[in-house]
């Protein structure tokens, strides 16, 4: 007998309108679930997973730290900027940038990131609990998202403007 594949991920490819993002999306996660590396999404694409609705500037992923480096060789052809420590306001986290068909993606660290508390001025631990993620089908594909609340929570320490406008839009669909 054959083998089977699934392959329902490539049907809006076969369509003819999968997006950069969804194509970045289906790589990322691939490699990483083929690593058998612990991730979830966060930021501007956890945020539109819960209802916002704000054009996406990134890909968010966390991961733990300890496995960078075996992220590095199986996506070194797309590195825009290798690991590195980014203690610029408001964050201080273990960064790595990628670019795969334009679109940027963000991995991050997971259990030594700090942020900037907007509103106190002192820096907050944020730390990932994978076994606490949500699985949320985004654009198509079931993924493990950062929780609700501790998106809305980190997002209110922060308080950037898109933070903001997230918040908003996400609690707004709570009301209606």
């Amino acid at each position: 007998m054959g083998t089977t594949y699934n392959i329902s991920y490539i049907l809006p490819l076969l369509r003819g309108y999968m997006t950069t993002t969804t194509a970045a999306l289906i790589w990322i996660t691939t490699i990483l679930q083929q690593a058998n590396i612990p991730f979830q999404i966060t930021g501007g694409l956890a945020a539109r997973a819960y209802g916002a609705t704000r054009e996406l500037a990134d890909i968010d992923i966390e991961i733990p730290e300890d496995r960078f480096i075996d992220l590095q060789d199986k996506v070194s052809d797309f590195v825009v900027r290798e690991p590195y420590r980014d203690q610029e306001e408001p964050w201080d986290l273990l960064l790595m940038t990628l670019r795969y068909k334009n679109q940027d993606i963000d991995i991050s660290g997971a259990y030594t990131t700090k942020i900037l508390d907007k509103t106190t001025h002192q820096w907050v631990n944020c730390v990932a609990d994978f076994s606490k993620s949500v699985t949320v089908n985004i654009l198509g594909i079931d993924l493990p998202v950062i929780p609700l609340e501790d998106l809305l929570a980190y997002k209110k320490i922060l308080s950037r403007d898109v933070d903001i406008i997230d918040i908003n839009q996400i609690k707004s669909l709570s009301i209606n």
